[in-house]
């Protein structure tokens, strides 16, 4: 069985050796600095090729956000904590619940700061974590993985398929070489990375930016943008407070302390103040007229008084 694993391992796109980084260790600094910029260029024309299986996968999880479901992003190593990267930074730029964009990592919360390799290959962790999460045929689960073959991963998807959970897959593995049944595999493809097997580099930037790819299009698709601004952000930092009247400010071109003033009436929601000062409106008004309108701005201002 070992030497069969080694087998298959060592067949994986992402365990090949790149021609361009054979000397590596004889380089200078600048030099690798610059072997590894050129290998990063490859990335975003991969992902571009990709764009229309992404459009599916958006497609899914804002259906699943419509009806009150969740996506969830299973990984190990860095898959596993780009996840979680990605499910944190949706409540303060988006407003998100907490428990609508989650992640979810082999080794559990300790294996965020330091890894756990064996944890990848624990199958029965995996399905667990999908009974734990008590996942529902409204949410969807998108699994992240550059090998495509990382055994928790591969579990969890299996048991959130049978759990009626619609499924993704995030891999920088050939499509051709895919065989996880999922509703929409994402596959990137980035080459050898230019340490071998480190796909912590070009197949790890990959996932990246295919995952903020899925989620900020589909908080456009939910109303959580007006024009290309944050407009569904919590004002719980004195960043985001900043942020938020500055939001204000540029959109309708009031100044500072007339910002504030709206933003304190409206309750600190951006929306709602914005609905207030475009449409002439109260705050209650606003409000129902945002609701109306399923939270979209542009929505609300229609038949407005301007």
């Amino acid at each position: 069985m070992t030497k069969e694993l080694f087998e298959n391992l060592s067949k994986l796109a992402t365990e090949q050796r790149n021609p361009h980084s054979m000397n590596l260790d004889t380089l200078s600094t600048e030099e690798i600095l610059k072997l590894i910029n050129n290998e990063d260029k490859l990335i975003p024309p991969a992902v571009e090729k990709e764009i229309p299986y992404i459009a599916q996968s958006v497609e899914i999880v804002v259906e699943a956000f419509k009806n009150g479901g969740r996506l969830i992003y299973v990984g190990a190593g860095t898959s596993g904590r780009l996840g979680i990267l990605d499910a944190s930074e949706c409540p303060p730029t988006f407003g998100t619940q907490h428990d609508m964009i989650v992640g979810v990592m082999a080794g559990g919360r300790d294996a965020v700061y330091r890894a756990k390799e064996g944890s990848e290959d624990r199958t029965d962790d995996g399905e667990q974590a999908m009974l734990d999460m008590e996942v529902n045929k409204n949410d969807v689960v998108c699994g992240i993985a550059a090998s495509r073959r990382t055994p928790y991963v591969v579990a969890a998807i299996t048991k959130a398929k049978e759990l009626g959970a619609k499924t993704l897959y995030v891999t920088t593995t050939p499509r051709d070489e895919f065989n996880i049944d999922v509703d929409v595999a994402i596959c990137p493809v980035v080459g050898p990375e230019v340490v071998a097997g480190s796909t912590r580099m070009k197949s790890g930037t990959a996932q990246k930016l295919v995952l903020n790819m899925i989620t900020t299009t589909s908080m456009v698709q939910l109303g959580k943008l007006y024009e290309n601004m944050m407009v569904d952000l919590q004002m719980n930092s004195q960043k985001l407070e900043e942020r938020a009247k500055r939001v204000v400010m540029i959109v309708t071109g009031l100044e500072y302390e007339e910002a504030m003033e709206y933003l304190e009436k409206a309750g600190g929601h951006v929306k709602t103040a914005l609905v207030m000062i475009l449409a002439e409106v109260t705050a209650e008004e606003a409000r129902e007229r945002l609701k109306k309108a399923n939270g979209f701005v542009r929505e609300a201002l229609k038949n407005n008084k301007t």
